[in-house]
């Protein structure tokens, strides 16, 4: 990186960096990072023995959205702002602009983390993977991000080096896109002070869900991290970058293909065809600029290797790299639809997930956190010999952990898929193929635990380096920074890269104008121009490439629009066109929405976080329809807000089970699940007997419901607690023939209502004219 143009004459000044800010968040990282993943070892433990869901409140669907948030924005999220802080202020070469902005994020985002804390396990959550939060934490969230904006930006205005290094750009894109990508998703209609209705509904709210939840992985454990891998693995190493060209290509191929790939989670749903080809034809072309910026890690190594051997900081930070190569590899070839229909809803997609959070995000903090502690403490690590057993016992934790859910998930799928010589499933009971695989599950909890004793570990090295040292902030001597030269706008609107890009942009542009059968070659043709065009500006020179990359690397202002538009092109191209097929939809659609108490049930089922072990989503596959019925349609879940297609079985699908079994099987298993289904490991739910839903909130749900476009009527409304009772005495009454007493309002009646009514609300397609053969099993 050059360095920057002095001003005239301009004097030396002393900067003080603000690394007390940094310590902050570093220790904050390391606690929640315990919580988190011990957390994590409890509902591990749970899935194997369910006698330990000891409560309601740590339930296994109720601390399973806790796990995920701890892990993602307490552990992950404080590492990446200890990291953005340090190397921001050194990179500009400048204090961050405000104290007290600093002081702001760093309290406002911890009382976030308790908020969470205390609000899931109470059962308040919206039912959206990694969006669990309800609306006034989601307010508090926007608040806190954009103080961090603010933050930053404002220090990069006052910078004292004209250009920004590779770190700042990852920086900035993760900033602008997770603002956008939270607000779009958190879009709702509350209903009370912990309940509220997403706007979105149905396939609709699938693809915006799936956008945020695959870009949130992206923009928030993938792009900052990249940076801290940027700025942090030259620094260990004392080696420049291996090569600035290929930073570039990293970066922006990245950010632009990655916000398209969020559809390749909803492949064989009922999301439009269109929407899922494009999702895993973008997932695959990750392959590329994931791999880039990993080999552009490594081999910054080039003439260091030999101190890997010797030193803990850079064994964490090259296998945190290599994980994350595996896990980029991985990625792409999940989403393609052959592999996806044998390992969607199955452990192999944990496994994936599991090998990028500990692997990638995990090694990569614990690296830098061994490198920071000594520096920020003025002193040596205090025991080196303890940071490589932590690196040891964490790398065979993962491993034993990845091996497991693998094992189990590929064991799982295809015995799902097995069908006997006449066509029949050899296992149609789904506990049976969950039976196999509980022996991983004991496997992947020793793993887990590990990776814990690992991160315990590091706490003591990490807190003993503390204590013998004291609290030191970094000092610099710059000079402020010159004006900046002016260049003509058309040296930046018509260089060859711009022209490049908008070429691409307009070939894929013609997809939305051509009939389907041109849409495969215009991706084709769009590729190739995308490619081939980008090989030409490497073989010439690369012309006015990298001279215009460096013009706004200059101008801080132009480079975070051009960020903003290369992310936004994907979301508004996948998810405008998605909104309009959802309101054509829902124009015709014979669906009829949910009665007053089956709404009450929902509600029930949410906060239970039932939606973290079934699905409601038949696919067009032969292993989903022969055990669950005819495949879902776009127009069954049309007045879902938010949507229940879910990721992961545990149970089987429900997604049509209303009316196939008695109202008294569903009380039974509730208190019981073992009593009708040997083998299970679902929780009881007991409290569900005995308490009762308040009714005088229901009117209000359901006005919410038809704000939002579902078709109740203002008499509905009005008598929504009378017909809610009227309902429930029915279910009741039926009950009490079979010896169970409750009340017309107890909350396992609402639940009974709920789960009775899916798959009930619209007739059943013609089976025959519907499932396609799968790529495994057959027809």
């Amino acid at each position: 990186m050059s360095s920057a143009s002095p001003a005239p004459s301009a004097q030396a000044v002393r900067i003080v960096y603000d690394d007390g800010t940094v310590r902050r968040f570093l220790f904050a990282s390391v606690i929640f990072a315990l919580v988190g993943m011990l957390v994590g070892l409890l509902i591990a433990l749970q899935l194997v023995w369910p006698a330990l869901n000891v409560t309601e409140y740590l339930s296994y669907g109720r601390l399973r959205p806790l796990h995920t948030n701890a892990v993602i924005f307490a552990f992950v999220g404080n590492m990446m702002f200890a990291g953005i802080y340090y190397s921001t202020q050194r990179l500009l070469k400048v204090r961050m602009a405000s104290d007290l902005l600093s002081k702001i994020h760093f309290w406002g985002w911890q009382a976030i983390i308790l908020a969470a804390a205390i609000t899931l396990p109470l059962g308040f959550t919206q039912g959206k993977e990694y969006a669990e939060l309800e609306w006034p934490i989601d307010v508090a969230i926007t608040l806190v991000w954009v103080a961090f904006a603010i933050n930053f930006f404002w220090t990069l205005a006052k910078r004292n080096e004209r250009h920004l290094y590779v770190a700042i750009w990852f920086y900035i894109a993760t900033i602008v896109t997770i603002a956008v990508l939270h607000i779009v998703n958190s879009l709702v209609i509350p209903v009370g002070l912990f309940k509220s209705y997403s706007i979105f509904g149905g396939a609709q709210d699938a693809l915006v869900q799936w956008w945020y939840g695959h870009n949130a992985v992206a923009f928030f454990l993938t792009t900052p991290v990249l940076g801290i891998m940027y700025y942090f693995l030259p620094k260990a190493a004392d080696r420049p970058v291996y090569s600035y060209r290929l930073s570039i290509i990293h970066f922006w191929a990245l950010i632009f293909v990655y916000i398209w790939a969020g559809p390749h989670h909803l492949l064989y749903t009922a999301l439009p065809d269109w929407a899922q080809t494009l999702g895993m034809i973008f997932s695959i072309m990750l392959w590329a600029p994931s791999w880039g910026g990993m080999l552009n890690g490594l081999l910054t190594l080039r003439g260091a290797w030999d101190r890997v051997r010797t030193e803990p900081v850079l064994k964490f930070l090259v296998a945190g790299v290599t994980f994350y190569g595996m896990a980029t590899f991985e990625g792409p070839l999940l989403s393609i639809k052959g592999v996806s229909s044998l390992a969607h809803y199955t452990d192999w997609i944990v496994g994936h997930v599991h090998s990028g959070a500990l692997g990638w995000n995990g090694f990569m903090a614990a690296g830098m956190f061994y490198w920071l502690v000594p520096r920020l403490f003025g002193t040596e690590l205090r025991s080196q010999r303890a940071a490589n057993a932590h690196f040891y016992l964490g790398t065979f934790g993962i491993l034993l952990y990845m091996l497991s859910m693998w094992v189990a998930g590929i064991q799982q799928g295809l015995a799902l898929a097995a069908q006997n010589p006449d066509g029949s499933l050899q296992y149609a009971y789904f506990v049976t193929t969950l039976e196999k695989i509980v022996p991983m599950y004991v496997v992947r909890a020793v793993g887990g635990a590990m990776y814990l004793v690992g991160m315990l570990l590091m706490t003591w090295n990490l807190v003993s380096t503390a204590l013998r040292g004291r609290a030191v902030d970094g000092e610099a001597m710059v000079v402020p920074l010159a004006a900046e030269p002016k260049v003509p706008w058309t040296s930046l609107v018509f260089a060859r890269p711009v022209v490049l890009t908008v070429v691409v942009l307009a070939i894929l542009g013609l997809i939305y104008v051509t009939p389907d059968s041109a849409h495969v070659p215009l991706i084709a043709m769009a590729i190739a121009a995308g490619l081939f065009g980008s090989i030409g500006l490497i073989l010439t020179g690369g012309g006015d490439g990298p001279r215009w990359h460096r013009m706004i690397e200059g101008r801080s202002l132009v480079f975070t629009s051009l960020a903003v538009v290369a992310v936004l092109i994907g979301g508004i191209a996948e998810i405008i066109p998605s909104l309009l097929v959802q309101r054509a939809s829902a124009k015709t659609a014979k669906t009829q929405p949910y009665t007053a108490l089956a709404l009450e049930g929902r509600d029930i089922y949410l906060r239970e976080g039932c939606y973290t072990c079934h699905s409601q989503m038949i696919r067009p596959l032969r292993a989903d329809t022969s055990r669950y019925g005819a495949r879902s349609l776009i127009d069954d879940s049309i007045w879902d807000h938010p949507f229940q297609w879910g990721s992961k079985r545990t149970g089987p699908d429900l997604a049509r089970v209303g009316g196939k079994s008695p109202a008294a099987w569903h009380y039974l298993h509730m208190r019981d699940p073992r009593a009708t289904s040997k083998g299970s490991n679902m929780p009881a739910y007991p409290q569900l007997l005995t308490d009762r839903v308040n009714l005088g909130r229901t009117s209000g749900k359901l006005a919410a419901m038809r704000m939002l476009g579902v078709p109740y009527t203002q008499a509905q409304i009005d008598g929504a607690h009378a017909d809610a009772l009227a309902e429930g005495q029915v279910i009741a009454d039926e009950l009490a023939k079979d010896g169970y007493v409750v009340t017309p309002d107890a909350e396992i009646v609402a639940v009974i209502a709920y789960l009775q009514s899916l798959g009930k609300q619209l007739p059943p397609p013609d089976d025959a004219a519907e499932v396609a053969a799968p790529a495994t099993g057959g027809p």
